[in-house]
């Protein structure tokens, strides 16, 4: 016997719009895991009127299954329609424009919102962002780091190679150059915030010696990267955004973690000093302020994964077009599932 959850599809959604006593219609978005609930939340609420509103959840109330298969490549992907979608990571699929069965179904069916970036995490850690997110964590405004020119830097040093993989990945070619592969040529090593240049060079130097690699190996493509590169940046993917588009847990964790750490690091200790030069020696005083300041704080990791500050990105500006066409649809077109 089918359970009755099995029976909840975007047309069984409208009926209980139609019967509620309520006037704000009902859209149900199924997202991925519980980090994206926070995210999607804050990015639907804008969309939110007096008639509408969403409610952010996980694909599965029976169960713990979670991804973004469970939402997309089961049952659920027929369900969804004007009252019911899935907001989703667009990880490869979205540069790889269906060349995949996943990525055929996240782009084909309307009813798919996704990131434009790889991740919210790309989101998470858009560089002009980055400075609110040492101030959250720090309670320090000082500009110390330039992030945008990190962040730009990285992206034009690994943009060739990173292009070199997408060509691979629209051949189904993934095991020749997997993502954790490709990770292990763009990562950042032992940054230095005052000569963060020098760890850049380092990741061009390797990252060009992978591109002269596929070069040599790869004859084939001879005359086809050029042409990729100009309907890639048609979909987004520029040489100095490159990090929106690279896995965003890698950004996260492996470049913009340490350096947003470093930093934070050196806000902390800095106003600290200013606390004890402005306590004069006073001793209960120092220890109440700093005390005070400490309990203030909160951790760097926490404050990117509540990082708001990324609406000015041309990636979420994609996001609100594609939130608005659908909710267009409500008002001029009837209601039909996928």
């Amino acid at each position: 016997m089918r359970k009755l959850t099995a029976n909840l599809t975007s047309n069984y959604l409208q009926a209980a719009n139609q019967l509620q006593k309520r006037k704000r219609k009902r859209i149900v978005a199924y997202v991925e895991s519980y980090d994206d609930i926070f995210f999607w939340r804050n990015v639907l609420s804008e969309f939110e009127t007096p008639e509408l509103e969403f409610e952010v959840m996980l694909p599965s109330r029976t169960n713990l299954s979670r991804g973004k298969k469970t939402v997309l490549m089961n049952h659920l992907g027929q369900q969804l329609g004007q009252y019911m979608i899935a907001c989703v990571d667009a990880d490869v699929d979205y540069l790889i424009q269906g060349r995949t069965n996943s990525s055929k179904a996240m782009l084909d069916n309307p009813y798919v919102v996704h990131t434009y970036a790889y991740a919210i995490e790309n989101l998470q850690c858009y560089a002009p962002s980055l400075r609110d997110v040492c101030v959250m964590a720090t309670l320090n405004d000082r500009p110390i780091f330039d992030f945008e020119a990190y962040l730009k830097a990285y992206s034009e040093s690994i943009y060739d190679l990173f292009v070199w993989a997408i060509w691979l990945y629209r051949r189904s070619r993934f095991t020749e150059f997997p993502l954790t592969t490709l990770n292990n040529f763009i990562s950042i090593e032992k940054v230095n915030i005052y000569k963060p240049q020098d760890a850049i060079e380092k990741t061009r130097h390797q990252a060009n010696r992978k591109v002269a690699w596929m070069q040599q190996h790869h004859p084939e493509a001879k005359g086809k990267i050029k042409p990729l590169k100009a309907e890639l940046a048609a979909l987004g993917l520029q040489p100095d955004n490159t990090y929106l588009y690279i896995q965003g847990h890698h950004l996260m964790d492996n470049v913009c973690g340490p350096i947003l750490d470093a930093v934070c690091t050196l806000l902390r200790r800095e106003r600290e000093k200013e606390i004890k030069r402005l306590a004069g020696g006073r001793q209960q005083q120092m220890d109440n302020e700093l005390a005070c300041y400490q309990h203030s704080q909160c951790p760097v990791d926490a404050m990117i994964r509540r990082n708001t500050k990324f609406k000015d990105c041309p990636a979420y500006q994609q996001i609100r077009r594609h939130i608005s066409d659908l909710l267009s649809k409500l008002t001029t077109e009837p209601q039909r599932e996928w």
